[in-house]
C-alpha cells in the first residue's frame, strides 16, 4: 500500500474544522494507508480508486463518520453500518464519538475499507429501488388527477425527490394524515423543491 502527500485541500479542510478535528485527522491517517486518491467533493474529504467514490470523511453535531458509497453491499460483521435515513438506498455509515473509539476500532475500521474496496474492483452495483418501485397513495393520485400541472411538476422532480415524498406521504396510516402532509408540500413541489429543500 503506498502512501501518497497529503492533498492540500483536504489539508485546509482538517486545518479549519472547528470540532472533530483530531477524529477526522485519525481516520484520515487510516484511509490513506489504502492506495486511494484523496480529494474533496460535496465539501468533505472522499477517496476514490480509478475514479469511483469509496469512502468520504464528514462530521456531524453528536458524531464523526466515514460514509461507504456502496456500503449497503459490504458485509456488516460487527453490525455496526447505519443507514442514515430509510430513503438512503447504498451509502451506510460508520459513526465515532471519540478519538479513542477510532484508535480502539481502528483494525475493524481497515477491514471495512478494505471490503469497500474489493466491492468497487469486482464492479459490484447496489440495485436502487426505482421510483417505480414505490407505489402512489389514493390521495396523492386523487391531487393528480384533479390537478395537472401538480401531477406534471411531481414527475418534473427528480427521481430521488419523487421517491423521497412517495414514501413520506405513504407513512401514515390515516387518510386525514397523508391528505394533510401532501396539502402541506404541494407549493413546494409546484417550485421543483424536494422533501428537504
Amino acid at each position: 500500500m503506498t502512501e501518497t502527500s497529503g492533498n492540500r485541500k483536504v489539508d485546509g479542510y482538517i486545518k479549519k474544522l472547528k470540532s472533530w478535528k483530531e477524529e477526522s485527522a485519525k481516520l484520515r491517517e487510516i484511509i490513506r494507508d489504502f492506495d486511494l486518491t484523496e480529494d474533496m467533493k460535496w465539501m468533505h474529504p472522499c477517496y476514490m480508486l480509478d475514479g469511483k467514490n469509496i469512502v468520504l470523511i464528514h462530521g456531524f453535531k453528536e458524531y464523526v463518520a466515514i460514509l461507504f458509497f456502496k456500503g449497503a453491499l459490504l458485509k456488516d460483521t460487527h453490525g455496526i453500518l447505519v443507514q442514515q435515513t430509510e430513503n438512503v438506498q447504498a451509502e451506510r455509515q460508520l459513526r465515532f464519538t471519540s478519538l479513542e473509539q477510532i484508535v480502539e476500532q481502528e483494525a475493524m475500521i481497515k477491514a471495512y475499507i478494505q471490503q469497500a474496496i474489493e466491492v468497487e474492483q469486482a464492479g459490484l452495483q447496489v440495485e436502487m429501488k426505482k421510483t417505480a418501485d414505490y407505489s402512489v397513495p389514493e390521495e396523492l393520485q386523487q391531487q393528480f388527477d384533479e390537478n395537472p400541472a401538480f401531477r406534471d411538476a411531481f414527475e418534473a422532480l427528480t427521481p430521488g425527490r419523487q421517491r423521497a415524498y412517495l414514501y413520506y406521504f405513504s407513512q401514515p396510516k390515516q387518510s386525514k394524515t397523508k391528505v394533510s402532509r401532501i396539502e402541506k408540500y404541494m407549493q413546494p413541489i409546484l417550485e421543483g423543491k424536494g422533501l428537504n429543500d
